[in-house]
């Protein structure tokens, strides 16, 4: 067992996202740590007292008193424990995209020493700490596992954008690589979570934890957007259906739409990518997976064929999508799936705008090539698609976003954000 306690404790922080943000200043209020990020920008921007992601306010942010930030690998020398929190994405492939994670380890290894422990949150297979990770420590470091230092993981469970179920209101589910090691990991976080923990018995259980969280929640929507496929073909509203079979008591409240972001529509296939390396063929995920990928292009489908019966041409088109990040009231933009919604359109011939209040200009640029629009002309668009249901949109109210359209449009809501009667079309 590391010989150190929590009383004395150097904690660092190796990347300063969504997910790794929150933990850092959590941390922060108790023990001294260091969040690392190779962002300059990113590090600068915490330095000044704000972040852009508006995980934790500037309030926050400045309660965390012991909590410093940098770019430079030296400065987490000091270090005992390190908490990798970098990203874990698919290629164009779906494969998974294991460089962030290769990236850090090699990183850590600089600077690992004897007794210290590393602690991985990021989202991976069952397997891949101790089979991926851990073996670029030891050969960076040259030290061995398991005498030397120790590891440790404890899924994410950030939720972008939601106030209510914070870092320190979710249980956590913890694990390490030895008896003594999982009780200390189990202890540390312990410290700053107040509903508790969930201490699994390896790290391996830990992983697989993780993965079918949301690989649970892909497959239930899967399920629900299908639905909404035949009930469309049935002239039958989705909504309408799911609010009488939700009068049950145990009925599951899903909703169909665009599955996107940094988890659901992606975790699925680091257990995929493992269930086919043991010769295993996962028909029921990737079943979910082909339903949820293609929305977007059966959205756009819709908005299309509804236009032809309004008599609007499609091609050269002006079509306003309403939202660009993965979820409402959040500036999360990975892996939105309203991209898809916005190609497809394109493809028609269509020029779309999309407005989004919510979305960064320069990150959208950069990740889709798209400009988001901040004020859509009235009167300019021959159909427009509520793709995320910000608060901002629903304060307009129908007649607000009505008022966008052309004497002659379509409305097609994506979310629900307006009744079935008073929009053209939806899922």
């Amino acid at each position: 067992m590391p010989r150190f306690n929590l009383r004395n404790l150097r904690i660092g922080v190796v990347g300063l996202g969504y997910v790794g943000l929150p933990l850092a200043v959590e941390f922060g209020k108790r023990f001294n740590t260091v969040g690392f990020d190779v962002k300059a920008a990113r590090v600068e921007e915490l330095r000044r007292g704000h972040d852009s992601t508006l995980e934790a306010d500037d309030a926050e942010l400045a309660s965390a008193t012991k909590l410093t930030y940098t770019t430079k690998l030296a400065d987490l020398k000091s270090c005992r424990v390190f908490i990798v929190t970098v990203p874990t994405p698919i290629d164009e492939y779906k494969r998974p995209d294991l460089t962030p994670l290769v990236k850090a380890s090699e990183s850590l290894g600089q600077v690992l020493k004897k007794g210290d422990v590393v602690v991985y949150e990021s989202t991976v297979y069952p397997g891949c700490t101790e089979e991926v990770c851990v073996p670029i420590l030891e050969r960076v470091s040259g030290l061995k596992f398991n005498r030397d230092f120790f590891a440790g993981y404890s899924p994410e469970r950030i939720n972008p954008g939601d106030k209510e179920h914070r870092l320190s209101t979710i249980r956590k589910v913890t694990s390490g690589s030895t008896p003594a090691v999982a009780e200390f990991v189990d202890s540390l976080y312990r410290s700053i979570v107040t509903v508790g923990t969930h201490k699994a018995s390896s790290i391996r259980v830990a992983e697989a934890a993780k993965v079918i969280e949301n690989t649970q929640r892909d497959v239930n929507i899967a399920l629900i957007n299908e639905l909404a496929l035949i009930f469309n073909r049935l002239g039958i509203d989705t909504e309408e259906v799911l609010k009488a079979a939700g009068s049950k008591w145990n009925f599951l409240p899903f909703r169909p739409g665009l599955v996107g972001g940094h988890c659901i529509g992606v975790d699925p296939y680091y257990l995929t990518h493992k269930a086919q390396a043991i010769g295993y063929h996962p028909e029921m995920i990737l079943a979910g997976r082909r339903i949820n990928d293609n929305m977007g292009m059966y959205v756009a489908q819709q908005v299309a064929q509804l236009m032809i019966g309004r008599r609007i041409q499609v091609k050269d088109a002006r079509i306003l999508v309403m939202g660009l990040t993965f979820k409402e009231n959040c500036p999360d933009i990975r892996n939105s799936k309203i991209v898809d919604v916005v190609r497809e359109l394109e493809k028609y011939g269509a020029k779309v705008d999309v407005c989004d209040p919510w979305a960064d200009t320069a990150e959208a640029l950069h990740e889709y090539q798209v400009r988001p629009v901040r004020r859509p002309r009235p009167g300019s668009y021959d159909a427009i698609v509520m793709g995320v249901a910000h608060d901002e949109f629903r304060q307009m109210g129908i007649a607000g976003v009505r008022e966008l359209g052309r004497k002659v449009h379509v409305l097609y809501d994506i979310k629900y954000v307006f009744k079935a009667d008073e929009v053209d079309g939806r899922l």
